[in-house]
């Protein structure tokens, strides 16, 4: 046999969640309302931040650039699943199941790491305030966003392209609702054990180093809250901090459990509902758990809803 993948299999029929055309429907509609909230919440926090002054700090930016990865990440999912629920035919062509395998991990990868950069940036305002604005300076702030894209971008090649070089033959049907590579490796009549190898090592090291810089960013943080003689400060303090360990803690958990295990331990029907929840759920829930809990968050939309309203009620000379 040929050996060439495009030889072997030319596309992949995604199998998605069930079978059954009522609960296709059910879940078709549940889906595509929080993958509406995900997109109407993240664009609101752009445009919020993008047009509010009081928002124009370190936290933010950083807080804008993570809305725009959710956006992103979700999107590179959430369509694609939501036709194949309405559709009988559930093919994906071979360069377009790279293509999302690539944008999917790109984006996972750059969250992870702007998860890791916020915490630093919670730590220098809290633990060092009268420098945070020299520290957290607007070029240092792009040089980190600029720096979790690379980390994305490399990442992503590697992963992406390993996967592809492998020879599928056995079966062309992916027992998920998306291209990702555990479902993939399945498929495959290649040697994958350098594959999940690769995988284990560097998204092991990935996750380390971002759950590391954020467990010491905040054993610092709340040791400087507790010495805090001020009880509207320290609240205040652990108000800001509580929404980014929510994320964090919410964000890691489903990731290491869905890669960071042996591939003996994986169940494809468990792991498509993790995967749910972290390329849709979670970008639904950040802006919800950011603005929730920042009062600043909350100021500005009702500065923003009042300005609109302002607006709407002048009347015309």
């Amino acid at each position: 046999m040929d050996k060439g993948n495009d030889s072997v299999i030319t596309e992949f029929i995604l199998q998605g969640f069930t079978d059954n055309p009522k609960m296709q429907l059910v879940l078709f509609f549940i889906f595509l309302s929080i993958y509406l909230i995900a997109l109407l919440g993240n664009l609101g926090m752009i445009l919020l931040i993008c047009t509010n002054t009081q928002l124009h700090k370190p936290m933010y930016y950083f807080l804008g650039n993570l809305s725009f990865v959710d956006l992103c990440c979700s999107t590179t999912v959430a369509p694609r699943m939501l036709i194949d629920l309405l559709s009988e035919s559930k093919r994906i062509s071979y360069n377009a199941c790279a293509t999302q395998l690539f944008f999917y991990v790109f984006f996972v990868d750059i969250e992870c790491v702007l998860l890791a950069v916020m915490a630093y940036d919670r730590y220098v305002a809290i633990c060092n305030p009268l420098l945070y604005s020299a520290a957290m300076s607007k070029t240092l702030c792009q040089q980190l966003i600029a720096f979790a894209y690379c980390i994305g971008l490399m990442d992503t090649i590697v992963y992406t392209t390993s996967t592809f070089l492998l020879t599928f033959c056995r079966s062309n049907v992916i027992n998920h609702f998306f291209c990702d590579m555990p479902p993939l490796f399945v498929l495959s009549c290649s040697d994958t054990y350098v594959n999940e190898l690769v995988l284990l090592i560097i998204d092991g090291f990935i996750e380390a180093c971002s759950i590391c810089m954020s467990l010491i960013s905040y054993v610092y943080i709340v040791v400087t809250i507790l010495r805090m003689h001020s009880a509207e400060g320290r609240r205040k303090a652990f108000s800001t901090c509580a929404s980014h360990l929510t994320a964090v803690g919410i964000f890691h958990g489903t990731i290491v459990f869905m890669y960071i295990r042996p591939t003996s331990s994986y169940s494809m029907d468990q792991d498509k509902w993790a995967s749910m929840f972290y390329t849709v759920v979670i970008p639904m829930l950040n802006p919800l758990i950011y603005s929730l809990r920042n009062k600043e968050v909350k100021d500005a939309v009702i500065k923003s809803v009042g300005n609109v309203w302002t607006f709407k009620g002048r009347k015309p000379k």
